[in-house]
């Protein structure tokens, strides 16, 4: 679902990006306002950065390899990083270049005045109905999520980074139209840059929070409070297993979840019998939690005095360090 709702959001935001780009483009060859450059620049970026969440999405799908045993799934967050240098330095730094240009070398928009204002409001209509795309798209996954939330916590990057591109664009569009607007009434080409240094630090700021936000995905993310808590309760649902005595969680990707577990188990006469109950135990979490694919459970003996030791095994399963040895064995190599 969300990969299906992150594809229609950034198709989308891309068709809309390349063709505010072209009119941006030839608006600012007609005015030479710097504010129409910046925001060209800052189309022609978003129409990449979409592109390359497409080309992320896509590739994520391929199969996984001896060399790749989990798949290719957080090949998506990697793309989702590139956007952000794009956007940071493409949109943002770019911006802030012309700036400062046009501040010590101001100069008034003099010729096809009307034409600015014309293809910025237009360009607000269609960002605009882009940025309802992707909020109607959010909105499907969401839930009662605050949208900073939802940013902050969404495992698929898609959406997240059409949502912040798509706001910042329609902001950036409204300070370009400040900056024109103030140029055409003052004469002063100043305001003009100045528009265009407010595009800029928008843009950089919004590129840092996807490069924050991205890098923890990429550095690896445990399941949500509420996946984990289901998990929890399935595991421990059955006869199968008497306590969990530690578990890890990890996404492999937006729609795959690894899970691993140490559990104890009670006394099994054979291997089938244990075998059957762990098999028990990961059909429960795959039914509470389907994004749960790949589940590694080892059985133990629950030992309390262990638990509290932090080793997480009985004294009599865990295997003997070398300065444990008993009586009658080598500690150290033979002949010393």
């Amino acid at each position: 679902m969300s990969a299906n709702g992150g594809t229609r959001a950034i198709v989308a935001a891309l068709l809309a990006n390349i063709g505010i780009a072209v009119t941006k483009f030839v608006a600012f060859l007609l005015t030479g306002s710097s504010s129409m450059l910046a925001e060209s620049i800052h189309s022609v970026a978003d129409s990449g950065n979409q592109g390359l969440l497409l080309l992320g999405g896509r590739r994520a799908q391929r199969e996984a390899t001896p060399q790749h045993p989990f798949g290719y799934g957080r090949e998506r967050y990697i793309y989702a990083f590139i956007v952000s240098i794009v956007l940071f330095s493409l949109g943002g730094l770019f911006a802030l270049y012309e700036a400062y240009h046009k501040w010590s070398h101001p100069e008034a928009i003099t010729k096809w005045q009307a034409v600015p204002v014309i293809v910025l409001v237009v360009a607000i209509v269609l960002e605009g109905f882009s940025f309802r795309t992707a909020i109607k798209e959010s909105n499907q996954i969401r839930g009662r999520q605050s949208w900073v939330h939802f940013i902050r916590r969404a495992k698929a990057p898609e959406l997240p980074v059409v949502l912040l591109e798509d706001f910042g664009a329609l902001v950036g569009l409204v300070f370009a139209l400040f900056g024109v607007g103030m140029t055409l009434a003052t004469g002063n080409g100043r305001w003009d840059a100045l528009g265009t240094a407010m595009i800029g630090v928008l843009l950089v700021a919004i590129a840092i929070i996807l490069a924050v936000e991205t890098k923890s995905l990429l550095l690896g993310e445990g399941a949500e409070p509420k996946d984990l808590a289901a998990i929890e309760r399935a595991v421990t649902a059955g006869p199968e297993v008497e306590r969990i005595i530690h578990m890890k969680t990890l996404y492999l990707g937006p729609e795959e979840l690894m899970v691993a577990a140490k559990i104890a188990v009670p006394a099994c006469e054979t291997a089938e019998e244990l075998a059957r109950g762990i098999n028990a135990v990961e059909a429960r979490i795959r039914s509470a939690v389907p994004i749960a694919r790949v589940i590694y459970l080892e059985p133990d003996i629950y030992s309390a005095a262990a638990d509290r030791a932090g080793t997480g095994s009985a004294s009599h399963t865990a295997v003997p360090q070398p300065d444990e040895a008993g009586p009658g064995e080598a500690a150290g190599p033979a002949g010393s």
